[in-house]
């Protein structure tokens, strides 16, 4: 039967408002989960419509803010694997040429910290 079939190799799918994005089975363990705030809930609806329209995002805040683990904990909700780079400036095009070469050849997710 198609229906069985299709069920059988269908996609884990993430919906959310208008989007959907197909989950990365990546796993990371057994990790703690964020606490939900309308802050985070807000960053979170707003990344999630950025990367079901192939954009980047950049939360913007004050420092302890929880900018970084927003990120990093929606993409473990995602599957996903996402990488956190610290950047300085005393950074090197070279080193930034390393970093985009890394996550072109890995396929994770990029976040980039005080740019």
């Amino acid at each position: 039967d198609v229906r069985e079939m299709s069920r059988e190799y269908s996609a884990c799918v993430c919906r959310q408002t208008t989007s959907e994005l197909e989950f990365g089975y990546e796993y990371q363990g057994n990790n703690g989960r964020l606490v939900v705030t309308p802050l985070t809930d807000r960053c979170v609806l707003t990344l999630t419509t950025a990367l079901f329209m192939n954009r980047g995002g950049a939360p913007a805040g004050p420092a302890g803010t929880g900018k970084t683990e927003t990120v990093k904990d929606m993409g473990r909700t995602l599957g996903i694997y996402v990488v956190v780079t610290n950047c300085s400036s005393e950074m090197q095009t070279q080193d930034t040429a390393k970093i985009f070469k890394g996550l072109a050849a890995g396929g994770p997710r990029g976040w980039l910290c005080e740019v």
